[in-house]
């Protein structure tokens, strides 16, 4: 009896170090699929540019090339020149240089952009005005005022003049000059996936519903789908939330943001 379990636990323990050695069942590998498909997926996908917002340096954006990054795409990031207190259009042609140097240095044909505030405004510039809509696959904008916000213009509200000398900031101010003729037409111009993301607390681009975008674009508001969400202009860059939306803009897939991410 002793001598037969111990066989019978030999037998079974040559069977475990067999099946490690060939690799896993079909049933394991079979269940493995989906995240390595992802992985694989993100790491073929176009090469992602996190472009920053007014004022904020590059760093600010870390933590969401971080993630990004964990989830195998290739990411970088711009910086606005001057930290985007400048023309916009500056901006922008600045951007088109960058754009190409990454797709020469990836040899990707387009990029994919993520886009906070200012940045989103400069992506748009880029693909309405300097040919970038042949150069960027997929447009996810966070917190942009595409129509302009008032907050912008309240310096001048309080009588200290237009923005304090802010050339961004003039640009931002609803019905300005750059607006106008930026949302002159086709607001999703070239062949380009667009996305929008805003949030009801945004406490820089107010009307909030300016952060959208017309004629085709993909809008999602936050707290559409997660009421008790609270995310501020900085934090969409920062929620996990957030987040979920754009990993799905960036795989094509449907929008369903995990209101438990963090």
């Amino acid at each position: 009896m002793l001598l037969r379990r111990i066989l019978a636990v030999l037998a079974a323990s040559t069977a475990t170090a067999a099946a490690v050695l060939a690799g896993p069942s079909p049933a394991t590998a079979q269940a493995a699929t989906p995240a390595s498909a992802a992985a694989r997926a993100a790491a073929a996908a176009n090469p992602v540019i996190v472009v920053a917002g007014l004022s904020t340096p590059a760093l600010g954006y870390e933590p969401l090339a971080a993630r990004l990054r964990a989830d195998g795409f290739r990411v970088s990031i711009f910086q606005l020149p001057g930290l985007g207190l400048g023309d916009i259009a500056d901006s922008a042609r600045a951007f088109s240089a960058y754009v190409d140097q990454v797709r020469a240095a990836t040899g990707a044909a387009r990029v994919d952009l993520v886009a906070h505030s200012e940045g989103g405004l400069v992506s748009r510039y880029l693909i309405r005005n300097l040919g970038g809509g042949t150069k960027v696959g997929r447009y996810v904008s966070l917190g942009t005022p595409h129509y302009g916000t008032y907050v912008a213009d309240i310096a001048k509200f309080l009588g200290l003049g237009s923005c304090l000398g802010i050339v961004a900031c003039q640009q931002m101010t609803i019905g300005s000059s750059f607006l106008t003729a930026l949302n002159d037409g086709d607001d999703t111009p070239g062949d380009v996936r667009w996305t929008a993301v805003r949030t009801l607390q945004d406490e820089l681009v107010r009307p909030v519903d300016n952060a959208a975008l017309a004629d085709g674009a993909t809008n999602v508001l936050i707290q559409s789908w997660c009421p008790l969400r609270i995310v501020g202009h900085l934090g969409l860059v920062l929620d996990g939330t957030t987040y979920t939306v754009v990993r799905g803009a960036l795989t094509d897939s449907p929008v369903r943001p995990d209101c438990y991410a963090f």
